[in-house]
């Protein structure tokens, strides 16, 4: 077996890296594929906008002619300024059921961080902060939302042999699409919008949101500096994300809290197409993007995967705005059942929200730390 540092320019070794996990979880019914042109664009050094500051490198151990394990090494330089500090990140990792494998992997990543004077390695965590990140550890019988990673169960046993340890978990709640909000949310949010002026932006066309995503991006920025994992992005960044949800997205989900005409927070809805991408085996061509075409149609799913107000708003009861613009959107596209993706186990006041509001938790996903 060998660990081999993959070249970029190079067809081969790029389908190869993309490929693997295709093969490994060929037989299971809940991975969902990644969509492959999204994946070349992510290995693409000239046109993704992580490497405009950042770099990484992507690395498979094979034997022979078998793949057996992929990994990708981070090195996030706007991370590392903003936090003063030198971490590697590891994202991609796919691997047979073999602990040698694992660890032959790993200690390829932390050789490439020891020689980027980098002393922490943290994962999984992606390139872009939109992307889904950690280790599922709870709730494998489930279908991940959309963008969200699905792992086997035995990761999560490799990942402590090898001498990592929790960083942070990130926990999934599931809603019934029937499900009552209590009426103090409403009569709250109400209250709220009278009291200081809130009024919520809908939208109709893709078009329409594009236009708002400036001041998303700002809001964005600006909403979530405690948040684990922030650091601010840049408008190419902002709209790479943008570009990648709106492909998924209906703008119907999509709203904007509003005060004058300024965005003080946001809602973003987007309905649950996972079951196009597996029967398209996430190819678009020369049929699959009919696969997903038709889920959008037939999907009783709805994914919410960003939430946020600047902070100035948050505590005065604006959150109730968001959780009822939730309810209603819910209610009105008759969605059966609705996914709350990724509440860092550290934001108590959003888990006790989500608890307030019937959400069941039922997948968790974990970033782990090892130190070098």
């Amino acid at each position: 077996m060998r660990v081999r540092k993959i070249d970029t320019s190079a067809a081969p070794d790029v389908r190869q890296f993309i490929q693997f996990p295709f093969k490994l979880y060929r037989d299971c019914p809940q991975w969902v594929p990644p969509i492959v042109p999204d994946m070349k664009l992510a290995l693409n050094r000239e046109k993704y906008p992580f490497y405009h500051h950042s770099t990484a490198d992507f690395f498979v151990a094979e034997e022979g002619d078998r793949t057996l394990g992929r990994i990708a090494a981070i090195d996030n330089r706007r991370y590392n300024e903003y936090h003063q500090s030198s971490t590697a990140f590891f994202y991609f990792f796919e691997v047979i059921e073999d602990l040698d494998v694992a660890r032959a992997l790993f200690d390829a990543v932390s050789a490439w961080a020891r020689n980027r004077d980098l002393d922490t390695i943290i994962g999984p965590r992606g390139l872009l902060r939109g992307d889904g990140h950690g280790l599922l550890v709870e709730g494998f019988e489930h279908r991940p939302a959309m963008g969200i990673p699905y792992n086997y169960p035995y990761y999560a046993s490799f990942l402590p042999q090898l001498g990592f340890e929790k960083e942070i978990d990130f926990l999934s709640a599931h809603l019934r699409g029937d499900y009552d909000l209590p009426q103090r949310f409403y009569h709250v949010a109400e209250k709220v919008k009278g009291r200081r002026g809130f009024w919520v932006k809908s939208f109709t066309t893709k078009r329409e949101v594009r236009r708002w995503v400036p001041e998303v991006q700002r809001v964005n920025n600006q909403a979530f500096p405690d948040v684990w994992g922030y650091y601010p992005i840049d408008q190419a960044e902002a709209n790479a994300v943008a570009d990648r949800f709106l492909a998924a997205a209906d703008p119907r989900l999509i709203k904007l809290v509003m005060k004058s005409d300024k965005v003080v927070g946001f809602v973003i809805g987007y309905p649950d197409i996972s079951a196009g991408i597996q029967r398209a085996n996430g190819r678009l061509w020369p049929f699959g993007w009919l696969h997903i075409l038709l889920e959008f149609k037939r999907t009783n799913w709805v994914n919410f995967n960003g939430a946020g107000l600047l902070p100035e708003h948050q505590g005065v009861g604006a959150n109730a705005v968001l959780y009822t613009e939730i309810a209603r959107s819910v209610s009105e596209f008759s969605f059966e059942h609705a996914d709350l993706v990724q509440v860092a186990d550290t934001n108590i006041e959003s888990m006790g929200e989500v608890n307030a509001v019937g959400g069941e938790w039922y997948k968790r996903h974990r970033i782990y730390r090892r130190q070098l």
